[in-house]
């Protein structure tokens, strides 16, 4: 497993769950030392999926412990793209963040850090059916959603 490479993606991961970027890294940082201090012998495959629980577990537990910041805020802060740009990723993060909180993440996952389909199952526990049909479902919202926001010519 390139240790790299997958801090990028659990980085996205945890910034995906708590938009604020020092908190984001801090959790990516205890995860790894967290994986890194498990004796573990783990298959490969079991790998990513196990960083992924790690992070989801932190996130998790900080949210509890804290009140995160409006989706409007955290986006104000993270976004340095020009006036268009901007809106339309504001106008995006808003319509996403109406999804239930399982297809976000099955959104984030498939399409941020670009998982394959079976290592979202093993992460998040739901069957290759499931998956394929709450992103396929989600992804039909979306488009009606983005529609009435004319983001599509018709």
């Amino acid at each position: 497993m390139d240790m790299e490479e997958q801090y990028d993606k659990i980085y996205r991961y945890c910034y995906f769950k708590l938009y604020d970027k020092q908190l984001a890294q801090d959790m990516t940082q205890e995860t790894f030392l967290r994986f890194l201090r498990q004796d573990l012998s783990l298959d490969n495959h079991k790998e990513l999926p196990y960083l992924y629980t790690i992070a989801k577990n932190l996130c998790v537990d900080n949210f509890r412990k804290k009140t995160v910041g409006s989706l409007e805020d955290a986006t104000e802060e993270a976004t340095y793209n020009p006036t268009e740009d901007w809106i339309n990723h504001l106008t995006l993060k808003s319509i996403i963040s109406r999804l239930p909180q399982e297809e976000q993440e099955l959104i984030f996952l498939r399409y941020g850090n670009e998982l394959e389909v079976t290592a979202i199952c093993r992460i998040t526990g739901f069957s290759r059916f499931a998956v394929y049909r709450r992103l396929s479902k989600a992804l039909k919202w979306l488009k009606e959603e983005l529609k009435k926001e004319g983001f599509f010519d018709e």
